[in-house]
């Protein structure tokens, strides 16, 4: 459709367009804010899951936190003594894809129904930026960890500490993590 077509539209020159047109014209408008980061369907529809959201669940019970590690084959490389918590739920967020799309306003979508969740980032180099933007955010999760890191930077760990949440690394993959998670939700 040309410019000038939807021009004429617009301004009422030409006769409203039937709904075939209407469609291709929405359907061209969703490509469009889908390739500037969805911005606009976000805004609107609230529900709309995220890119960056691997998978997402709550627990019916709380999860003791040593079950939730064990659980995950992790180890906490918080040397700080956190006090011992009790998770229910979990975000697994692809790190990268999230600080490239989130707003202020979608990191929030990543607790779910409650911020006493683990968050667990995958695609993590040295763990730097998930722990700034928890930092930086009003809402602190439960546990953070990540899924295969090259290396945790020395601040990431730091932040945890300030924040008093425990920082879990794990070598399991995503698949099998949650798995784990659901087995952990069926109270297995």
């Amino acid at each position: 459709m040309s410019h000038s077509v939807v021009s004429d539209y617009e301004s009422g020159r030409r006769k409203s367009p039937g709904a075939q047109v209407i469609c291709r014209m929405v359907d061209a408008f969703i490509a469009l804010d889908d390739a500037n980061g969805g911005a606009v369907q976000n805004k609107y529809m609230p529900s709309r899951r995220l890119d960056c959201i691997i998978a997402m669940d709550e627990f019916p019970e709380g999860v003791d936190e040593g079950v939730f590690i064990r659980a995950i084959q992790g180890t906490n490389i918080n040397p700080v003594k956190t006090p011992k918590k009790r998770i229910y739920g979990y975000t697994v967020v692809d790190s990268l894809k999230a600080i490239l799309s989130l707003s202020s306003q979608d990191y929030m979508k990543i607790y779910g129904w409650s911020i006493e969740r683990a968050l667990i980032f995958t695609d993590v180099h040295y763990g730097r930026s998930p722990m700034v933007a928890i930092r930086a955010h009003p809402l602190t999760p439960a546990m953070v960890v990540y899924l295969k890191p090259d290396r945790t930077d020395p601040l990431a760990i730091k932040l945890a500490e300030k924040e008093g949440i425990p920082l879990v690394t794990t070598e399991m993959a995503v698949d099998r993590l949650v798995d784990r998670m659901n087995a952990l939700k069926e109270g297995k």
